[in-house]
């Protein structure tokens, strides 16, 4: 969103990465960094090696930049390792990525995503799956982000972000307990060192108006206080029935070089969403005979009333210590409190067969939910000197405490529905009577852990470490005691990178997991934590001269009690435990600069999921999944780039929950195209086509009800900095 005015169009990567490594743009890591410590690299920037130049400064670049890559990323281990040093799959979408296509919030983001697969089972609730199982690990600033029953209410705006950083498989390292999909780190933007500010401003489809503004820069002479601003805002209808959305996001943060070696900063977000009649659950996907239904694109099971509003609150302190040239502390704290205010309407039962009409077999519901949640991190992290070779470590400790409270009042049904695309959403409005159930639990969870990169010899590299855990559950949830207890939980982490050539590598890596689940057996009980084991084999390269990244995966995981659907008691879903469930496939991908002015972003993802006796399990997720993002700024017109983003699965299937037989979403592809053009070096023009062909599609087929993906539609965007 933010880069300077005098903007090095068309140039090489190493030229503006030295450019900005002078201070013409900053972001990320660069904050870390204080200004006389620039300009001692400016004085002596001209000595480096043009190769050199290119490492150290795209570690602290992304922002302002066209690049589809970052060379460096510790969401993994906490180390500072490149692409090639760290032995999983890891993808990025940059800054360029989300302003290119226009991916203000991060389900949109992580659409780009290779082998992500965002299920978006209603309006305005999400679950993201990667290599087959559900993503339960987040991160901010690679601070582990607890995330009660693994999904993501409304949408989080991608205006506070640099760039999002997903590592697949199991990095129980830093996140403790979780699932082996992937963990997402959401890296925030932080001050520059030089003023600059954006206004930016979008018009599209269905009414769609977002506004949002960004500055930053020094607030003294001397640069040591250093602040940045992000607000937007957004007010949009959609392509679905009277559906509408009203979004607003603020994001201030303060560092301050308190000495040479020290830095403090300041930082709190806050974010609202209001979505008016949204879906809760979504669409019958066959009727009573067991036909598939085929609803308008259109359509919605919300009547006009329901709503769902949030308001989340997340603030943070982070000391960062330089304890000599080679080593550093750094101690985080992070507050969360983050509060739900819905009222909700939910189809139960199917359309009859010869009528279109839906029999009243409702939910009305008035849920509350408040989460509250405190996460403390403290690690040091530098080199040492051993057998003639240089090492790099982190030890740290990381403590979190989440409490959870909800509240759910109901009124009963009055009246059936007409067919659902007839409907205009008139339905009387019931007033709710006393909480069914009031449910409250705390977790905390407190660790050590400690990891390292150790240089073997001259071709050979491990990275290793392990994380101690302790857990604790208290509370009750639907009237049933969950207090439990998990001890001295050791989950391991081990890797060996061999370097083929300076430019390829192979690697081999090894972790346990275990992960305390959510879900809940018939007797109101949590099931037991899954358990598990995750291995990886890859091959990772630097391609054309450098300018991009390349890497070939071949992954297995094992886990046992993984929650597998098991009907519902008293309209509560419940689950039971199935051991036995693997993982395994093939990921490729690509990512950077292909030739000068080119940058894509690729990944094929190959998927086999099967239970203990050999059957497919997880159908719901495709086998098969290419993500491309590519742009093109020709050097004989570097005002205009030009891009398209293609996002294909294959089919997908569900057994039907109350009927015979099993829904079924053929393979289907999402085409998006975009071109912008720079007026000025301070003016910027963009429009995007999202779904070209106009492809109908369902969403996801996580639950027996679904909906339609987004129709064709269209944003101009105009851009303004300084």
């Amino acid at each position: 969103m933010s880069h300077p005015a005098s903007r090095p169009i068309g140039l090489h990567p190493v030229t503006r990465a030295v450019r900005r490594a002078l201070g013409l743009a900053t972001a990320g890591s660069l904050a870390l960094i204080s200004p006389a410590l620039l300009a001692d690299e400016a004085e002596s920037a001209e000595a480096l090696e043009t190769v050199t130049v290119e490492a150290e400064a795209l570690s602290l670049v992304t922002e302002g930049s066209d690049n589809y890559r970052v060379s460096r990323t510790s969401t993994a281990t906490k180390l500072d390792l490149t692409p090639r040093e760290t032995p999983q799959s890891v993808s990025v979408v940059t800054r360029a990525q989300l302003e290119d296509f226009n991916l203000d919030t991060i389900n949109d983001a992580l659409e780009s995503a290779p082998g992500v697969t965002v299920e978006r089972v209603e309006t305005d609730r999400t679950y993201y799956s990667s290599r087959g199982f559900e993503i339960s690990n987040l991160q901010v600033d690679g601070l582990r982000l607890p995330m009660p029953y693994n999904n993501v209410h409304g949408d989080i705006d991608t205006a506070v972000y640099d760039r999002v950083e997903v590592v697949r498989g199991a990095t129980g390292l830093m996140s403790g307990s979780g699932n082996p999909a992937a963990t997402v780190n959401f890296v925030r933007k932080r001050p520059t060192a030089t003023p600059q500010a954006s206004v930016s401003g979008t018009l599209g489809s269905h009414e769609h108006r977002r506004l949002a503004v960004d500055v930053s820069g020094p607030l003294d002479d001397e640069g040591r206080v250093r602040g940045r601003l992000v607000a937007a805002g957004l007010d949009a209808d959609a392509y679905l029935d009277r559906l509408h959305r009203e979004r607003g996001v603020l994001y201030g943060v303060l560092e301050a070089d308190l000495t040479d070696s020290t830095q403090l900063a300041l930082g709190h977000t806050w974010q609202r969403n209001d979505t008016d009649s949204n879906m809760w659950g979504a669409l019958p996907l066959y009727d009573s005979a067991g036909n598939p239904t085929d609803y308008d694109r259109s359509t919605s099971s919300a009547p006009d009333w329901s709503y769902w509003n949030g308001e989340t609150q997340r603030s943070f302190v982070e000391l960062t210590q330089r304890l000599s040239d080679d080593w550093s502390l750094k101690g985080t704290v992070t507050h969360l409190d983050m509060v739900s205010d819905t009222e909700l309407f939910y189809i139960g039962s199917v359309p009859d067969a010869d009528t279109g009409r839906i029999p009243n077999s409702f939910t009305l519901s008035k849920y509350d939910r408040h989460l509250e949640q405190w996460v403390a991190d403290v690690h040091a992290k530098g080199d040492v000197e051993a057998f003639g070779r240089t090492h790099q470590l982190v030890l740290g400790s990381d403590w979190s405490q989440s409490r959870n409270q909800q509240s759910s009042l109901y009124a009963a049904a009055s009246e059936d529905l007409p067919p659902l695309d007839d409907w205009d959403g008139d339905y009387p409005e019931p007033e709710f009577g006393d909480p069914d159930f009031v449910n409250d639990a705390t977790i905390k969870e407190r660790s050590l852990y400690g990891a390292g990169k150790l240089d073997l010899a001259d071709r050979w590299t491990a990275v290793v470490g392990a994380r101690m855990s302790w857990l604790d559950t208290v509370g009750e949830q639907y009237g049933s005691s969950q207090d439990t207890t998990l001890d001295n939980e050791l989950t391991p982490y081990a890797g060996l990178i061999y370097d083929l050539t300076d430019q390829a590598s192979l690697y081999a890596s090894y972790t346990e997991i275990f992960n305390p689940q959510t879900e809940m057996d018939r007797g109101g009980q949590y099931l037991d934590p899954i358990e598990g084991s995750s291995y990886e084999l890859g091959l990772k390269a630097d391609v054309f001269d450098g300018g991009a990244d390349a890497s070939l995966a071949v992954f297995r995981t094992e886990q046992d009690n993984v929650a597998q659907p098991d009907g519902q008691v008293n309209g509560r879903d419940v689950y039971r435990a199935v051991d036995g469930i693997t993982s395994e496939g093939v990921e490729v991908t690509l990512a950077g600069e292909l030739a000068p002015g080119w940058q894509a972003s690729a990944g094929y993802t190959y998927l086999e999921i099967e239970d203990a006796d050999g059957e497919a399990t997880n159908t719901y997720i495709p086998r098969n999944m290419v993500k491309v993002a590519t742009s093109y700024r020709p050097a004989s017109l570097e005002s205009l780039k030009v891009g398209a983003r293609l996002r294909w699965q294959d089919d997908i299937e569900r057994e039907r929950d109350n009927a015979d037989g099993r829904t079924r979403q053929e393979a289907y592809a999402l085409v998006d195209l975009m071109a912008s053009y720079d007026f000025s070096d301070s003016l910027t023009g963009s429009l995007n086509v999202n779904n070209v062909t106009d492809e109908k599609y369902l969403t996801s087929l996580k639950w027996d009800q679904g909906y339609y993906g987004a129709s064709r539609h269209v944003m101009a965007n105009l851009t303004w900095r300084y």
